[in-house]
């Protein structure tokens, strides 16, 4: 019986919160544009301030990545005054590029040069890609973690 309520303790007990805010760390980091110049996360968002963002963390040599574009498509049709901002943790720019070409992936591109282990990574806990995530006209994180493009979170997030 104490076995039994502990167990429920811990699990009743965990903090199940998440962040709503990027950490100083995560705004920090650095990535690299399409130009080729680099760019913290905090000035990435500050171009799209006021607008809702999508963001995709992928690589081109993600099977999941790959299959679910069709449905960040189906998205940006459905919203299409959102921002939809691809975060590449391919591991070579040229092979980044090329995976932005052959996919047909529109939207704002950007190479995590720090990768899994970044500040951002490290931030959003990154152990999957695709990653999605839905940030607020006022830059609040609306939705933290969703691994499909199709997951309702992500809808009700920009609604």
């Amino acid at each position: 019986m104490n076995i039994i309520l502990i167990v429920l303790v811990t699990l009743f007990s965990c903090n199940t919160n998440k962040p709503t805010q990027f950490t100083e760390a995560a705004m920090n980091d650095t990535f690299v544009a399409l130009d080729g110049t680099d760019i913290q996360f905090k000035d990435i968002l500050k171009q799209y301030q006021g607008k809702q963002i999508v963001i995709d963390v992928w690589a081109s040599w993600c099977t999941d990545c790959i299959k679910g574009m069709p449905k960040v498509k189906a998205l940006q049709k459905q919203y299409p005054n959102a921002t939809y901002l691809f975060l590449s943790l391919d591991k070579k720019q040229t092979v980044w590029k090329k995976g932005i070409k052959k996919y047909k992936v529109t939207g704002e591109h950007y190479f995590m040069q720090s990768g899994w282990d970044g500040a951002f990574g490290a931030f959003v806990n990154l152990d999957w890609i695709p990653r999605y995530m839905v940030v607020d006209s006022n830059g609040n994180i609306k939705l933290f973690k969703a691994t499909k493009a199709n997951d309702k979170a992500i809808a009700k997030a920009l609604k």
